[in-house]
């Protein structure tokens, strides 16, 4: 049989375009720069979230006994807010010019100036007061207490705990929709619950199966769309918004801590503790692909993103042997932001 060059070119095409959808193109994400944050007061090392304001420029990371701000353009570090026993994550109400700190050993939110990065006012919650987030639609601050099992809802104005929210479990990392609902992930009953910002009670509770000890989340508020990540098993999962249907879940490295998306990109980022960045795409509201897996730094599990420059921010420090249990201590001093761009 004769085969024409016309069809020979017509199936290379074929195959090309075939490889090119099993392989999808990386994502261009690669080391930018490493800032050192030195050793925070006291005793230990200690980081956690990770909270970008992309209007100030400014990236805020909980770091131990202090809070670290660098400068989202140059990288430079331009503060610390201080005084903290061990201070868990940031949250930002600009329109007041106020910032709120969870303390999670104090049992505590501090209130601090954005613009002098002086603390103002304490507010008592519960202990382990560890995330926190701001709702745009109810106007309150919203702290997730891990140990507690419970929020504590701040009033952004007066400063004081309007009610406590049980979450029947140990609470992790929450998301607002900005319409009025947030969600929070409920790593010891393997669940996203629901959470009404307005009536300040829970309206439901999702399973995050195949996924478990859900810790990190974000959304894609457009199209109502959580993304959450466990640790056991150690899966990232897509779920409807509306009604906790689980659409997509993907194997993710151990030790999940953080998850970002990006509205600007259609990108949804996962850091882990093993030291691997999962990068997915959201082809649709029904679909996530996945694009590449990054090698980070042993440690990196907590992220931020800057949505005006897509770049990200984790953190991590060098650590020692493993112990028995096969536990690394991180070692006092060595703390560093690994910034990555495209």
């Amino acid at each position: 049989m004769k085969i024409s060059f016309g069809t020979c070119l017509t199936v290379a095409c074929v195959l090309l375009a075939v490889a090119a959808l099993a392989s999808p193109p990386g994502s261009g994400y690669h080391l930018i720069k490493t800032v050192p944050i030195g050793a925070a007061p006291g005793s230990g090392e200690y980081f956690d979230y990770v909270t970008v304001d992309p209007a100030a420029r400014r990236v805020y990371v909980a770091h131990g006994s202090e809070v670290k701000v660098l400068d989202a353009d140059n990288f430079s570090v331009v503060g610390s807010i201080t005084g903290f026993k061990r201070c868990h994550g940031v949250a930002l109400v600009p329109d007041l010019g106020k910032g709120f700190i969870t303390d999670g050993d104090a049992a505590q939110v501090a209130v601090f100036d954005i613009k002098t990065l002086k603390v103002t006012n304490q507010i008592k919650t519960q202990p382990d007061t560890d995330s926190i987030t701001y709702d745009p639609a109810s106007k309150l601050i919203f702290t997730f207490n891990g140990d507690s099992k419970n929020s504590s809802v701040i009033d952004r104005v007066k400063e004081t705990v309007v009610k406590t929210i049980d979450m029947g479990g140990a609470v992790e990392q929450p998301v607002a929709d900005g319409k009025g609902m947030l969600y929070d992930n409920n790593e010891e009953t393997n669940e996203v619950v629901a959470v009404d910002t307005h009536a300040l009670t829970v309206k439901a509770r999702w399973p995050v199966k195949p996924a478990g000890e859900p810790v990190a989340i974000s959304m894609d508020r457009e199209h109502r769309r959580i993304f959450s990540g466990g640790r056991g098993p150690a899966m990232l999962v897509m779920m409807d918004a509306d009604n906790g249907k689980v659409l997509q879940s993907f194997p993710i490295g151990a030790g999940a801590d953080a998850n970002a998306y990006d509205p600007g990109t259609g990108f949804v980022f996962t850091s882990t503790r093993a030291g691997t960045l999962h990068i997915f795409h959201e082809d649709s509201p029904d679909k996530l692909s996945q694009i590449e897996e990054v090698k980070t730094e042993y440690g990196a599990k907590t992220m931020g993103l800057d949505p005006k420059t897509h770049n990200l921010y984790l953190v991590t420090s060098d650590f020692g042997p493993a112990d028995p249990k096969g536990k690394r201590n991180a070692v006092k001093g060595t703390a560093r932001v690994l910034i990555y761009g495209r």
